[in-house]
């Protein structure tokens, strides 16, 4: 499955080789207590929340994170 801007975190977090590159980017989000409140988010619209934005989420991270996720997953 490929994965692009609208697809929801929760769909990334059951994808193993999606959580360990999100690990990556954001060491520690698929194990917060606290993310089982965005899970039916799509990333673009974690952009809009005031806690991604101070944690430095932006668009070029998610396009990056999404590409190498893409990747790997077309490599396995």
């Amino acid at each position: 499955m490929k994965y692009d801007l609208m697809t929801k975190l929760g769909d990334l977090l059951k994808d193993p080789q999606a959580v360990e590159v999100i690990e990556k980017y954001v060491p520690g989000l698929a194990k917060n207590p606290l993310i089982r409140l965005v899970k039916g988010k799509s990333l673009e619209s974690l952009l809009d929340i005031p806690q991604a934005k101070d944690a430095g989420l932006t668009k070029e991270m998610l396009e990056n994170l999404l590409k190498e996720i893409n990747e790997k997953n077309a490599g396995a």
